[in-house]
């Protein structure tokens, strides 16, 4: 009698680095079934697989909150960091200074970015140090029973009746302000608009922050919720198409402002790109701000990139850093010489 054939094992999906998929995954997540946090998760693999990045030169960031958990569920291989409440920025730049060929993405919430955590959020932006900043953001204070965070908006209603009175804080409108060179705003449900928002911040070389409206399904999805599935499905308003191309795929194309076009990709597949007006300027901060003010004031989620900047230094430009990792220079490049010491003493008497 003949043994029935097993079928042959699937060859593990691979990337071009020849890296495994696995090794962008995490570990089982622990939040509620449904958080919108797992679906970015889900999303910041993806991107990470697709655009080849090596998860041994990744370090991901977290502060304190429902949302610092996530680095738990992604990048399995990459080094991670919990550090204390409102504090992963200074910890992010110290060890970015530090090993500074690295990529750095850091997850925080509403509460460990708006509130206890806005001094150091502040002067991130404003050092454009390179790092993907996400904030997974639900209005409400998760971890300790769903309180208003700093995000809500006016008029927000709670499970138990009440009503948030104090004006939101608009994280992308400040991080504009304060000078990030990256500022775009997702929904943790939009699969496509945010895996590519995801991609265009890899490549970006300063300051990426990212606001992911991502509901919390056990204290802020409900009727008079305004982080709640059902309001950002109903209020969400595109700023406008987002694609991204990495740059192993050279495509050109040429068309007019304002209208669209098809496009038809390597593997086949086609896309619509839909171009912003002529006296739009992606790189204009006012114009940009003008946009999320007037969004607000429709009752419009204008979700989208807001504002990039590819021109602007970095922090590590900005100091003139070599191109080794500070952790890996002998102390003889690191000390400075005895007579720059005594340079510099001379100038303090």
């Amino acid at each position: 009698m003949e043994t029935p054939k097993s079928k042959p094992a699937r060859p593990a999906k691979t990337n071009r680095l020849g890296v495994e998929l696995t090794l962008y995954k995490g570990g089982k997540s622990t939040l509620c079934a449904g958080c919108g946090h797992n679906a970015i998760s889900e999303r910041i693999v993806q991107a990470f697989f697709e655009m080849n990045i090596d998860p041994y030169q990744v370090i991901k960031l977290s502060g304190i909150g429902c949302s610092s958990k996530s680095p738990a569920y992604f990048l399995n291989a990459s080094h991670g960091f919990n550090s204390v409440h409102g504090r992963m920025p200074s910890i992010a730049t110290g060890a970015l200074m530090a090993q500074h060929n690295l990529i750095g993405i850091g997850v925080s919430g509403d509460g460990d970015t708006a509130s206890i955590g806005i001094g150091q959020f502040v002067h991130l932006m404003r050092r454009n140090v390179p790092l993907i900043y996400i904030i997974e953001d639900n209005g409400v204070y998760g971890l300790t029973k769903g309180q208003f965070s700093a995000t809500a908006d006016i008029g927000s209603k709670l499970k138990t009746g009440i009503v948030n009175e104090y004006p939101p804080i608009d994280t992308c409108s400040l991080a504009i302000e304060l000078g990030a060179t990256f500022v775009a705003r997702s929904f943790s449900g939009d699969r496509k608009q945010l895996s590519a928002i995801l991609k265009a911040a890899i490549a970006h070389k300063g300051t990426a922050m990212i606001d992911v409206i991502s509901p919390c399904v056990t204290f802020n999805d409900h009727e008079g919720s305004t982080r709640s599935y059902s309001y950002v499905q109903e209020h969400e308003e595109y700023f406008d198409e987002v694609q991204f191309v990495p740059y192993f795929d050279d495509i050109t194309v040429e068309y007019d402002p304002g209208t669209t076009i098809e496009v038809t990709l390597h593997d086949g597949s086609r896309v619509l790109l839909s171009k912003m007006p002529e006296d739009y300027r992606p790189d204009d901060r006012q114009k940009a701000l003008k946009y999320l003010m007037e969004g607000k004031k429709r009752g419009e989620l204008l979700t989208g990139i807001f504002f990039v900047d590819t021109d602007e230094k970095n922090l590590f430009d900005l100091l003139h850093l070599p191109d080794e990792s500070l952790a890996h220079l002998p102390e003889d490049r690191l000390r400075p010489e005895p007579a720059a010491l005594d340079e510099i003493m001379e100038e303090l008497t």
